[in-house]
């Protein structure tokens, strides 16, 4: 099973999301756009795990808590690694600092599960594209430089859930196994 775990976007600003998507795809052939339906905010990549060791990392996640909920602002598109060599399109992320705590217990707890503590920094963010393959990208860079503050729209989280990703030759899909609620008196 390839897992991750991840907040879910609300509705609103999954639209905003996908209504920029949609002036910016006819700027860039080749480009992997996201489906609006399968947006959300990573937290942990677990990869391709055990089946066996679902049971101990669900034990896992239902301990993880933060005192209160993550207030999101999704602001401002940009690109990794950078705008000269893009590769992929993303909506930034404004949060509450106990986001990236969020981030940090899980990494730390599902290490007890085996799996790998994160080599990166975690950068909150909300994947739109993926331009490995794309042909005028620079053209796509000019289309969305004006979108670089642009305001998506806010949401509050008390919950994370665990996913799996079924690779297809369409894309990525993604059933969601299992939800926890990170703040345990949240209403």
């Amino acid at each position: 099973m390839r897992l991750f775990v991840a907040l879910e976007i609300t509705s609103a600003v999954r639209e905003a999301l996908a209504n920029t998507a949609a002036t910016l795809k006819p700027e860039s052939d080749g480009v992997r756009w996201s489906r609006p339906a399968a947006l959300h905010v990573t937290l942990k990549f677990l990869g391709e795990t055990d089946v066996q060791k679902l049971d101990s990392i669900r034990a896992v996640l239902a301990k993880i808590n933060s005192p209160e909920w993550v207030a999101l602002r999704f602001r401002g598109v940009g690109f990794f690694p950078d705008e000269i060599r893009p590769r992929v399109m993303w909506c930034g992320i404004e949060a509450t600092p106990n986001l990236r705590e969020l981030a940090a217990s899980l990494d730390r707890s599902l290490e007890l599960c085996g799996v790998p503590a994160e080599a990166r920094a975690f950068v909150p963010h909300v994947t739109l594209a993926r331009l490995n393959s794309a042909r005028n990208v620079q053209k796509l860079v000019r289309a969305a430089a004006p979108l670089k503050s642009y305001d998506f729209g806010a949401a509050r989280e008390s919950e994370f859930h665990l996913f799996e990703s079924v690779l297809k030759p369409s894309g990525s899909e993604y059933q969601k196994l299992s939800t926890f609620s990170f703040v345990k008196d949240a209403p």
